[in-house]
Order: structure tokens, then C-alpha cells, then sequence
């Protein structure tokens, strides 16, 4: 039995990793966000300090049946999107949906090369809340822009465009 798993953004990376890890890893993949502000509605609660509301996005329903199905199998999850801050929120993201009592570790490399990625797993770490904070704060900006300011800027816009 696998002792971990590795969670990674892209699907096109697994096969890659295995070549390189073998099979005492098991692989899986977000294929990007898992969660996010809610399509329809403004998903921020602008009454409790702007606290963002999620939602799991409908796409990815059986993604997430299959990475808590897989965690369940292992030791440890080593959370591995891109390292960048979105892929933080993912790593973030994707750590809410796991079993309660799932041990998890955030794992990043910038090269999908054996070195790099045998490397990083040396070096596992928590997430980088700040990060993750960075990229909430730049998605509930466009949200608030997106629903608040938009439709002013369509009416201003059209006015001008019409002589009204």
C-alpha cells in the first residue's frame, strides 16, 4: 500500500511523477480549483469582516469524491499545486475537503525533474496562509468590483456611447 499522495493541479503531471516515484506514492489531481465564491449570488458576508462564502464548484464533485477516497488510503497527503499563491489557495482549498484527521503537508517544485521533485519532498511545509490570504483578498476584490461597480460602469459606458 501506498504510504502518501500527491495531489497536484494538473492531471498531465502524474505520469511524469510516477516514472520518478514509483509506486509508493499514490497520484492524484485537483485539475485547478475545487472551491470558489458561488456562481450566482455575491458569496461574500460583507457583515462579518468580508468573510468569503465557498462553495464546492459543481464540476468538481467526483474530483473530490476521489481525492477523499484516495487520502483515506495513506499516511499523509502532500498537497502539490503550482507554487504560486493561487496554487496555495488551491493546496488550501483542497486540504478543507479532506477527511477530518487527514494529515496533509504542502509540497512545491518548480521543475517536474526528478532532483526538483525528490528534493521538495524532503522539504515538506505547512501552507502559506499568507499567501493564501493574497489571493483571497484579489478574488473577493473582483468579486466586489464585478458586482458593485460593474453595473455602474455598463450604465456610464452605454451613456456615453449613446449621447445619454
Amino acid at each position: 500500500m501506498a504510504k502518501a499522495l500527491i495531489i497536484v493541479e494538473s492531471p498531465s503531471k502524474i505520469k511524469t511523477l510516477k516514472k520518478f516515484l514509483g509506486s509508493k506514492y499514490l497520484f492524484e489531481s485537483s485539475v485547478g480549483h475545487v472551491r470558489d465564491l458561488p456562481q450566482k449570488g455575491f458569496g461574500i458576508d460583507v457583515d462579518h469582516d468580508f468573510e468569503p462564502e465557498y462553495a464546492i464548484l459543481p464540476d468538481k464533485k467526483e474530483v473530490i469524491e476521489r481525492l477523499k477516497k484516495a487520502a483515506k488510503q495513506v499516511d499523509i497527503v502532500y498537497l502539490s499545486p503550482d507554487p504560486d499563491r493561487e496554487g496555495e489557495a488551491i493546496a488550501w482549498h483542497i486540504a478543507s475537503i479532506l477527511p477530518k484527521g487527514t494529515k496533509y503537508k504542502r509540497v512545491t517544485f518548480n521543475a517536474i525533474t526528478k532532483d526538483a521533485v525528490t528534493e521538495a519532498l524532503k522539504h515538506p511545509r505547512d501552507i502559506d496562509q499568507s499567501l493564501v490570504d493574497a489571493q483571497q483578498a484579489r478574488r473577493l476584490l473582483d468579486r466586489i468590483v464585478g458586482y458593485k461597480i460593474s453595473p455602474i460602469l455598463t450604465r456610464r459606458v452605454e451613456g456615453i456611447v449613446t449621447g445619454k
